[in-house]
């Protein structure tokens, strides 16, 4: 039986106070006699099995006369070997220009064979033309010296991460594993799912078997290639673990069945979704016009989760689950995060128009419906043509008047008919305009806006109006009643606008009360003091949002946490 022994010679070849086992320089050496095996064998094909190296690199070691068959040098690697021969072999140590620089490194676990890290965003690989020094295997060969025996710019890797994807990652220490870490690469015996944040929502699952390669004019990105010109063929798949409910981003495991460069960024790109922060393959503004989500991702959301191997030497099953680095979590935030639309209702005279002035002097954005209804009715605009079409010179005298309000309240208040007919027909104006105004708001990057629509609640429950939100009920929207004692409204009512008895009860009767209001609301604000103390209660209530905010934001990402937990 053929058996490496340690080296105990004093050829000229490893003279001069070699210590056994290695030569100067570093080189690690071995002696071995030839077993019965090895009869009619290649020296070349002998030491590549019985060493575990490469066999390149033993027939360059070999013609470079780094072998001794029976203590004379052999420079042929085709030398056919006999049982009894003695060989003495070493492997140089190549000065390549790695130097071991320090650096973090985050080793989950380590034996003689291999080792198994979480890369961070943002480090390369390994050496190559743009980045010289500063990468991966600098930092591996100071905590791992051994590795810079290995020959090459990329000594102990055996697969890839891009630049700024985080993640698991297995590297081979010594010549043995990397050959068998190579081929279980190679022929798909390695298992990787990695964690994806996709801007939108792809099927919730789904795969790409779409052949990529180089692009044709983009040196620096892959593209999807057909086969025939030069695309290698390439599988992705994957299923949602996370689906925004607003449609901004769905956070996907996505297994790969192949190993190609960019395969999941190309491929969930092609499909329509690439990757938020991707700078190659994603868009450069945000789909959806938000200001925030443009600074949501500082790189590609993509993290190596699992990985599953055998041990290239013991062949023992190794699992290893890594979650994503903070960031990640951030991006999530920040993309689930909606602008807090603030509706302010209430009854007559209750202080809403203050409480909204109030939060106006706070920097919200704020909008008014009884403005709003004002400008529709302004000669030549919607509200005002639909009047006229309607009713001709009922309550517009002629094609240069105002709206007569004064005779369209006092029928409105006898003919119910006529204020639903109304109401059918302004309310949908009325909201499109809220609508537009809270998305301008929140295009241009206002965490909060407020909304003053003392009908809110009745229009939403009994009107199409509703509609325009219905299909945004994942928005950060609260409710905000207004209350105040009913004496003090009906005195406010009767000295600023002059109604009377009889038209406050009139108003009241088509609103829902105000205890009834403030049930269906998020948020109640007692206007029963003076205006200090309302404008007191405005800013207590921007606190009070803000903590639900952050309380909404804690259990998200608790939630997401629990998605990508791993068993300990």
């Amino acid at each position: 039986m053929s058996s490496p022994l340690p080296l105990e010679c004093s050829s000229a070849l490893f003279s001069g106070g070699v210590l056994p086992g290695e030569t100067p320089g570093g080189s690690a050496a071995a002696r071995i006699v030839v077993g019965s095996s090895g009869r009619g064998q290649r020296l070349d094909a002998f030491l590549s099995g019985e060493l575990g190296l490469s066999r390149s690199k033993v027939k360059r070691a070999v013609r470079e006369g780094h072998c001794l068959v029976d203590g004379k040098p052999c420079v042929e690697a085709d030398f056919r070997l006999v049982p009894g021969m003695e060989l003495v072999f070493v492997v140089p140590r190549r000065d390549v220009g790695l130097e071991p620089e320090d650096g973090e490194l985050d080793i989950l676990y380590q034996d003689e064979h291999v080792a198994v890290l979480n890369k961070p965003a943002h480090l390369t690989v390994h050496p190559c033309p743009s980045c010289p020094e500063g990468t991966l295997v600098h930092r591996l060969i100071a905590r791992v010296p051994e590795l810079a025996r290995m020959d090459g710019l990329r000594p102990g890797i055996v697969h890839r991460l891009d630049k700024d994807t985080s993640g698991l990652m297995v590297v081979a220490l010594s010549e043995e594993a990397r050959l068998e870490l190579s081929r279980a690469f190679a022929v798909r015996e390695i298992s990787k799912t990695y964690l994806a944040v996709t801007r939108g929502l792809p099927p919730a699952c789904g795969e790409s078997r779409l052949p990529l390669g180089r692009h044709p004019t983009l040196k620096t990105c892959m593209a999807v290639v057909p086969e025939n010109r030069g695309g290698k063929p390439a599988h992705s798949e994957w299923k949602s673990l996370y689906r925004d409910p607003g449609g901004r981003f769905a956070l996907l495991a996505v297994r790969i069945h192949t190993g190609r460069t960019h395969q999941i960024r190309v491929h969930l790109a092609q499909a329509g979704h690439p990757l938020w922060g991707d700078a190659l393959y994603g868009p450069t503004a945000s789909p959806s016009g938000f200001r925030a989500e443009e600074k949501a991702a500082s790189r590609q959301m993509l993290h190596a989760w699992k990985l599953e191997f055998r041990h290239p030497v013991t062949g023992r099953e190794l699992r290893f689950c890594c979650p994503p680095p903070a960031d990640v979590l951030d991006c999530m935030t920040t993309l689930s995060r909606r602008m807090i639309r603030l509706v302010l209702t209430g009854v007559a005279g209750c202080g809403k128009s203050s409480l909204l002035r109030v939060l106006e002097s706070e920097g919200l954005p704020a909008w008014s419906a009884d403005a709003a209804v004002a400008a529709l009715y302004a000669p030549g605009k919607d509200g005002w043509r639909l009047l006229r079409g309607l009713y001709g010179d009922r309550f517009i005298a002629d094609d240069r008047s105002p709206v007569n309000k004064t005779a369209l309240a006092a029928a409105l208040a006898k003919e119910p008919g006529l204020r639903r007919e109304i109401e059918a027909a302004v309310h949908p104006m009325i909201f499109h305009a809220l609508s537009e105004f809270f998305e301008k708001a929140a295009q241009d990057g206002a965490a909060l806006a407020a909304a003053e629509v003392p009908l809110w609640h009745e229009s939403r429950r009994g009107s199409r109006a509703g509609t325009f939100f219905s299909g945004k009920s994942a928005d950060a929207l609260i409710s905000v009643t207004v209350i105040c004692p009913d004496e003090a409204r009906r005195e406010r009512l009767r000295m600023i606008r002059g109604w009377s008895a009889e038209r406050v009860a009139l108003m009241d009767s088509w609103q829902m009360s105000q205890a009834d209001k403030a049930e269906a609301s998020d948020f109640v604000v007692d206007n029963c003091g003076d205006e200090d103390t309302l404008r007191a209660r405005g800013r207590e209530l921007l606190q009070r949002v803000a903590a639900r905010e952050e309380e909404r934001n804690a259990a998200l990402r608790a939630e997401w946490e629990k998605l990508w937990g791993c068993p300990e």
